[in-house]
């Protein structure tokens, strides 16, 4: 995928920050499209399916984590990457996002290197699992389409966010087995990606809610399992 043909939709309440991280991202040869609240973020997102949404917690007329909601909720934006911008405290922020359904948590101010790095990163996983990931299996009750990113689960489809599928696709490669907490981190959002301690937690309750309480065992200390 070249960068030319990436999509990045900024959206931020800070002149200066459009203005600096979007002139990164056009240096670095992304197509990017900028937003300065929520609602501009909906609709711009809509008309332009981008493939990376850097998102604002804080703003007028709508917030970040509200925005997202709705943009997980469109059909045709379930597999857009999507990445918090944001200030604000990490506790709540962090846990608020990824409920919403982010894939990443960016803290501000942050260097343009180290945001381009973040951003290749993501992009880059975005990248392999469309050219790696095309096989459909069943676990359980369970179908999983990797291709598609769809989950049959006792004959009902969901539609998962991308790091929850993600996350469930691990699990799922080997039932009983037991993933410990830095092998998911890598995995699933990858070395270069920098997230909090409990990003894992707040994904396998939202998987559990979703496919079943029983189907996902902590083991205390070391990580997670996937029981059939």
């Amino acid at each position: 995928m070249e960068k030319r043909n990436i999509k990045v939709l900024l959206v931020d309440d800070e002149p200066d920050i459009l203005e600096m991280v979007g002139y990164n991202l056009s240096s670095e040869g992304y197509e990017v499209f900028t937003a300065k609240n929520g609602v501009e973020a909906v609709a711009k997102a809509k008309k332009e399916i981008p493939h990376l949404i850097i998102l604002d917690v804080m703003m007028p007329e709508m917030d970040g984590i509200e925005a997202c909601e709705i943009i997980r909720s469109t059909p045709e934006l379930e597999n857009t990457i999507i990445t918090f911008l944001t200030a604000r405290g990490e506790d709540y922020s962090q846990v608020a996002g990824f409920d919403a359904g982010a894939d990443d948590y960016i803290t501000k101010p942050v260097k343009p290197k180290v945001l381009l790095s973040k951003v290749k990163a993501l992009l880059r996983r975005l990248k392999e699992h469309k050219n790696d990931i095309e096989e459909i299996v069943q676990v359980g009750n369970i179908i999983i389409n990797r291709e598609e990113y769809k989950i049959v689960n006792n004959g009902k489809e969901i539609i998962l966010p991308r790091k929850e599928f993600e996350l469930l696709a691990l699990l799922t490669s080997k039932p009983s087995k037991v993933f410990k907490r830095e092998v998911i981190l890598d995995k699933v959002w990858g070395s270069e990606v920098i997230v909090g301690g409990r990003t894992i937690d707040v994904h396998i309750r939202k998987l559990r809610e979703k496919i079943g309480e029983n189907h996902f065992k902590t083991v205390k200390g070391v990580g997670y399992k996937f029981v059939i």
